[in-house]
């Protein structure tokens, strides 16, 4: 018995693009939606909304039904809060606001089995198949098919960043546009030259010593961050999405006539 291969890192792998969507809403329908769709990762959130992990649980069920990679964003904490997501065997995890490279070697031990790290050690979760992998086989595919994602959103780690693109033992390095424009104290302004140098160098840095870049992008720049290296790209929400459709639908009423006779329907 093999552990379920990781799609994103089998496209990374072959030097393919990876599509990403991310998911806010709790119900894993919308996750399965997505997946039927044609995305090859869905992206969950545990540092901005929190969801329980039954809910976590069945984002992964809802991914894996369609042969989609989850990727779940972890809350910064202990250990236990970055390898659950995999145990529970969500395909990849994002450790958010990466600051040093002291950091960077901290979660690389915690996530990663001997001889890449100490993550500790159960093999009784969805992730082992509940034991009936083997031992040794579990510890050496953890470490090859579930992705490990460090998250550059701040210009603290910068000075540091030739050297957390050389550690070994994770798989990406993701720009954060967001919160790195606070960062710099230009919040929102996307064309800062900061923020667009910095975008370059991420992607840069990270296929200098072999990992993959990520980030977030839509429609209008996808050719552009392909162009600068980036592989794995993040493109719209399901908020977003449903925001757009109920704005649209509420138009029409502002372009048709709502005008009745005294008399309404409600009267006859």
């Amino acid at each position: 018995m093999k552990m379920r291969e990781s799609r994103v890192l089998k496209k990374l792998r072959s030097g393919e693009m990876v599509s990403c969507f991310k998911i806010n809403l709790a119900d894993p329908r919308v996750a399965e939606l997505a997946a039927i769709s044609g995305f090859d990762c869905v992206w969950i959130d545990q540092e901005h909304i929190g969801q329980d992990w039954s809910t976590v649980a069945a984002h992964v069920w809802a991914t894996k039904s369609q042969q989609a990679d989850l990727l779940v964003r972890v809350s910064r904490g202990s250990y236990s809060d970055y390898i659950r997501p995999l145990e529970l065997d969500a395909t990849g995890i994002m450790v958010p606001h990466l600051m040093s490279l002291e950091e960077a070697k901290k979660i690389v031990d915690m996530t990663r089995f001997h001889p890449v790290g100490r993550r500790p050690i159960d093999g009784g979760n969805a992730d082992g198949a509940y034991t009936a992998l083997d031992f040794d086989t579990y510890l050496k595919e953890a470490n090859e098919q579930r992705f490990v994602i460090l998250q550059i959103e701040d210009p603290e780690p910068l000075e540091e960043l030739d050297a957390i693109a050389a550690l070994e033992g994770y798989d990406m390095l993701f720009f954060g546009p967001g919160d790195f424009s606070q960062g710099i104290g230009a919040p929102g302004q996307w064309n800062h030259p900061k923020l667009l140098e910095t975008r370059i160098k991420v992607a840069e840095v990270a296929r200098k010593h072999g990992k993959f870049a990520g980030t977030v992008g839509g429609p209008g720049n996808l050719a552009e961050l392909l162009s600068m290296g980036y592989q794995f790209v993040s493109i719209g929400a399901d908020v977003v999405g449903l925001k757009n459709y109920c704005q649209d639908l509420v138009k029409a009423f502002g372009t048709t006539s709502t005008n009745v006779s005294s008399t309404s329907y409600l009267e006859k």
